[in-house]
């Protein structure tokens, strides 16, 4: 109740105490008279106006006990009121305070989390900051909410429980977060955890891209570039990619970005074990003792993997460091370039320093080293503990690029882009920009999609540019999970490491659609019904082999061949393995091929095209040099076997037709018969 009404009616009730007094006077005779009616609250306040004005009417004199008894206690009644509503309104306030205090909190613990996790070297530190995560989510911290949902889809910790997660990213979507969107998304579109629908999968991910949400956008980019259960719309990829890459490009401006080691789980197991994406922890013990030992390639080599963080290595600036200045020490030119560079961007081992870093690029570039060159450009350039001077930056990125330097070479290309000190030059600048983007340069295939979308220097082409911004978006910080997925699978984690590969298949990685697909097959994953592995497996070779993967163009001719998850179709298996013949030079591809030439599945029979592809499949890949022998060998023997049984004995050849009496796999038991004949005639030569 407001205060004004409040002491309005206080001066009623005191008015209508004077009026009865006085009457009571002249109307002794009445006073035992007993008024019962009742008068409620906003009764009173209808009549009491009234009674003042109709100050001699007797129904005044005739309710006065009634009234001011009424009066009274209604007056306690109000003052009780004022006080309780005191009472109620400090206590919403302190409630109120109570749940600022618990959001603060939430927030605090989200933030101390975060900073754990970047901070993080290893696996405890990074569950102390899911500790954390998971306090500030029981607060009602929606960001820490996303980040236990994650870890909750993804099986972080051995912590895998996807109805859990589900639970939880429905009720962040109806809090209106875009990385729920885009999670409920990909769960539908893969039909784990939920129903298999790619109509909603898409709604969910149009609502995760209005939100903000990144990874919405570039898997709507790469649905639009290839007609995903939308039309293809090269026009429509192209503003989706473009808005992931300029974020991507922001981050690359102010650091390296993020390696990206992609493991193909399709290699053989030696190679797998092996592998050069990968530093296996016993090469590194070794790596590490000869750089103890002063092997200063070595130790410039370990710099460089701490200084980034490759090949499943930690990033570690003091180990940089550490190696840095050994091998500076042996008189390395790269090893006091990348000090320079550690002192020029500044970290917790090399506090940003610009005298210290032009000493460094000095020493380097007097030895003419490339990084050395172009990290003095850099100085001159920015302005950096010297003066702008754009013409000696121009002449060490000229020297630097002459060596090959990428980076280099992008600074080149930027400088006549935009004109910065020189006249503006598309052609130089689309040069510069096209030798960098060779090694891989992101900045450099950035702006060569800028100048492709916009016809800047170049003729416009919406697929260039498109297929450039791809480039750059796939180097975000989300292709972290190569890592984590390829370790998961090592330490026998499958269900983990097929849901992160499947994310990235989804955002349009080539090498994660054949690593899930490859994980589907074996149906050795636990989060999809067994019958939806090899048709969800045959749809993620078909995205694959559209990007140009051999293998998965015949692994698609395998399926249509034996019938996993499909039809079988000897036709389209054929024309999927002339593809993968014809375009990739595949080895297996010509094999299969000339295994269907002479069988004359799903195309007409040839033996002199089977005997060509068998022989170009040998010549292809040393691999296949064994099994064309003995292909050949049987080939051999039954087309003789052939032409000397339908010479005069034809109706004896229809009883002798090997299909009729050995079997449809005949052709199994003849090469038996070979390699045993071999085998006996090698013992008999030996004896």
């Amino acid at each position: 109740m407001k205060p004004l009404s409040l002491l309005i009616e206080i001066l009623i009730i005191l008015g209508v105490t004077i009026k009865t007094i006085r009457a009571e006077k002249h109307n002794k005779r009445q006073k035992e008279r007993n008024v019962t009616t009742q008068v409620s609250a906003n009764e009173i306040k209808q009549y009491l106006p009234h009674i003042l004005e109709q100050r001699t009417s007797s129904n005044v004199i005739n309710k006065r006990e009634n009234l001011l008894e009424k009066k009274k206690n209604q007056r306690k009644i109000r003052i009780k009121g004022i006080q309780n509503k005191d009472i109620l309104r400090n206590k919403n306030h302190l409630q109120k305070q109570a749940e600022k205090n618990f959001t603060d909190e939430g927030d605090q613990l989200f933030k101390m989390g975060i900073k754990v996790l970047q901070q993080s070297k290893s696996q405890k530190q990074k569950e102390e900051a899911y500790l954390l995560f998971a306090k500030a989510a029981d607060m009602g911290n929606l960001k820490a909410m996303e980040k236990m949902a994650d870890a909750l889809l993804f099986g972080n910790f051995g912590m895998q429980n996807i109805t859990a997660a589900i639970q939880l990213y429905e009720s962040l979507a109806k809090e209106g977060s875009c990385k729920a969107q885009n999670a409920l998304g990909f769960l539908s579109s893969y039909g784990i955890g939920m129903e298999y629908d790619q109509a909603k999968a898409l709604i969910y991910y149009t609502f995760g891209s209005a939100g903000g949400s990144i990874m919405s956008q570039m898997i709507l980019g790469y649905r639009y570039l290839s007609g995903i259960n939308v039309l293809q719309n090269c026009e429509v990829a192209l503003s989706y990619y473009k808005k992931v890459a300029d974020h991507i490009a922001d981050t690359f401006e102010k650091s390296e970005g993020v390696p990206v080691e992609k493991v193909r789980l399709t290699e053989r197991p030696e190679n797998l074990s092996s592998n050069s994406e990968i530093l296996d922890w016993d090469i590194y013990q070794y790596y590490k003792f000869l750089a103890e030992r002063g092997d200063v390639q070595i130790q410039v080599s370990l710099g460089q993997l701490h200084l980034i963080g490759r090949k499943g290595l930690d990033q570690d600036y003091h180990k940089a460091l550490h190696y840095f200045l050994k091998a500076a020490k042996a008189g390395s030119a790269n090893a006091m370039a990348f000090i320079g560079k550690m002192y020029l961007e500044g970290n917790a081992a090399a506090p940003q320093n610009n005298a210290t870093a032009f000493k460094y690029f000095s020493m380097a570039a007097s030895k003419g080293n490339a990084i050395g060159l172009h990290g003095l450009g850099l100085l001159y350039f920015y302005g950096k503990g010297v003066p702008v001077n754009y013409a000696e930056a121009l002449k060490y990125f000229q020297k630097a690029a002459e060596k090959g330097w990428p980076d280099a070479q992008f600074q080149l290309g930027f400088m006549y882009y935009s004109g910065s000190g020189i006249w503006k030059d598309y052609k130089l600048a689309f040069k510069y920009f096209y030798l960098a983007s060779q090694s891989g340069q992101p900045l450099a295939i950035y702006y060569l999609a800028e100048m492709y979308a916009t016809g800047t220097g170049v003729v416009r082409s919406c697929r260039t540019a498109v297929e450039l911004y791809k480039g750059v978006c796939e180097l975000g910080h989300w292709a972290e999970k190569f890592l984590t997925a390829y370790f998961a699978y090592k330490d026998g984690d499958i269900d983990s490491s097929l849901v992160q590969y499947a994310l990235l298949a989804e955002m349009g990685y080539e090498v994660a659609q054949s690593n899930s697909a490859f994980i589907l097959e074996s149906k050795k994953a636990n989060i999809l019904e067994k019958e939806k592995m090899y048709p969800m497996a045959l749809l993620l070779w078909n995205r694959a082999a559209i990007q140009g993967n051999a293998f998965a163009r015949v692994k698609i001719g395998d399926y249509h061949y034996y019938g996993y998850g499909t039809k079988k179709d000897y036709q389209t298996a054929a024309t999927h393995y002339s593809i993968a013949a014809d375009k990739y030079h595949n080895a297996q591809a010509m094999f299969n091929l000339a295994y269907m030439y002479e069988h004359g599945l799903g195309i007409a029979k040839d033996i002199h095209l089977a005997r060509r592809l068998y022989d170009m499949a040998a010549q292809t890949s040393p691999d296949a040099y064994i099994p064309v022998f003995f292909a050949l060998m049987k080939l051999e023997t039954m087309h003789l076997l052939r032409d000397i049984l339908f010479f005069n004995f034809t109706m004896r050849w229809n009883w002798l037709k090997p299909d009729n009496t050995v079997g449809p796999h005949w052709d199994l038991f003849v090469i038996g018969l070979i390699v045993a004949g071999l085998i006996l005639l090698l013992r008999n030569h030996r004896g």
